[in-house]
């Protein structure tokens, strides 16, 4: 079998192929979205909140959410704000049937002064589209996407605890509703937004975690749509991480081919840094189309090419296996490891479990993590809070 570093170039070749030849039923003629249209409609009162302490990650919803139809013939429909309720669908909607789903995970943050800020927006509704139009599910202007996310998030603004740490986590999603059964195309759609307000995603700070690295189940494959935020991307994964908790690990490290790629950390991108002769190297994967293109990722990829050494500091988008993790932590080598996404901004790796033995990671006795783990955790939350002012940080 020839090896995935000998095919890659041929399945990235294919995976611009695929991007480029890609058509959505959005390219149809249709009314574009347009946030100057939406209408709100507002509940009398308030419901109350679990302090911030007790509030448990996407258990408690806001009061309102933001909808927006779609049809194959009309295009986009006025969007709305209304009270938070249930969706009314067909049985036979398309989204139960064939899994014509997407979503995105993004927060708002209050910063010191009372503000609110939402970070990178343009990232995520240009990953929504990716994903949407992989789907052949309708496309939007990120622009107007990100202005109705900022006047939702100016109504839902005051559920938001004022205090570091806490923020507001909003679900951007698309479905296909079309009402009839048959694989093709959805000829309706909807767009929606719920808000959760979320405390950090580890109540006591970092908490370094145990990964079991998967020679067996395999999350993602090139040619798939791994690099896509698909719903059906997450429940086949949640077997093989019942499985992994009951040796006592925290979550999967997903490996691929027989050389055992490292590829992500559950639902997180993964990134370890290695040291050789003097230097260190920051080294996550590639985005060879079975990576997601995390925002935090990109985030850190930009943050640590700009502000880290390089005269002592190697930042690598590269493929590794578990097998170079595993010899260079027999030698020393490895310095630290974590993985990074929306919901934990950075998580602590401590242990990998791989072919019967567990690899220690070292970590900073005195905080649970890893120099440069705590320093990016650090850069992003100065950023998101509106401690550093930074152009990423988009004001509501």
């Amino acid at each position: 079998m020839q090896s995935l570093s000998k095919r890659l170039p041929a399945l990235l070749r294919a995976q611009g192929l695929q991007k480029r030849s890609l058509s959505t039923t959005s390219a149809l003629f249709g009314a574009k979205l347009d946030a100057s249209k939406v209408t709100v409609s507002t509940i009398e009162s308030r419901k109350d909140y679990p302090s911030p302490e007790k509030l448990a990650f996407g258990k408690t919803f806001s009061d309102h959410m933001l909808l927006a139809e779609w049809t194959e013939k009309d295009g986009w429909k006025a969007p709305q704000i209304v009270p938070y309720g249930p969706l009314s669908l067909d049985p036979s909607a398309s989204v139960f049937h064939y899994a014509f789903e997407c979503f995105e995970g993004m927060k708002a943050f209050k910063t010191e002064d009372g503000s609110v800020r939402l970070f990178r927006p343009d990232m995520n509704g240009k990953r929504l589209n990716k994903s949407s139009a992989r789907l052949a599910l309708p496309t939007f202007d990120v622009e107007e996407f990100t202005k109705l996310i900022q006047k939702f998030v100016s109504l839902e603004k005051e559920v938001i605890p004022h205090r570091k740490g806490y923020s507001l986590y909003l679900r951007p999603t698309m479905i296909g509703t079309n009402a009839e059964l048959g694989v093709k195309h959805p000829s309706k759609a909807l767009l929606y937004v719920i808000a959760s307000p979320v405390g950090p995603y580890y109540a006591g700070g970092f908490k370094a975690v145990r990964l079991q690295a998967s020679t067996e189940a395999v999350r993602a494959w090139p040619g798939g749509v791994g690099d896509k935020k698909l719903g059906g991307n997450y429940a086949p994964t949640i077997l093989p991480q019942i499985e992994a908790a009951k040796q006592g690990y925290d979550q999967v490290l997903w490996l691929f081919g027989p050389e055992n790629y490292v590829t992500e950390a559950g639902t997180m991108n993964a990134f370890f840094v290695f040291k050789k002769d003097g230097k260190k190297e920051l080294v996550t994967a590639p985005l060879d189309g079975t990576i997601l293109e995390g925002v935090t990722r990109d985030s850190i990829l930009a943050l640590a090419r700009e502000r880290l050494n390089p005269d002592e500091w190697i930042v690598s988008e590269r493929l590794y296996t578990m097998d170079e993790v595993a010899e260079r932590a027999a030698k020393g080598e490895v310095v630290e490891a974590f993985g990074a996404g929306t919901a934990a901004i950075v998580s602590p790796i401590k242990e990998i479990g791989y072919k019967g033995k567990d690899i220690a990671i070292p970590l900073q006795a005195d905080k649970g993590a890893g120099e440069l783990t705590e320093t990016v955790a650090k850069w992003i939350s100065d950023i998101q809070y509106g401690v550093e002012k930074h152009p990423w940080s988009v004001e509501v």
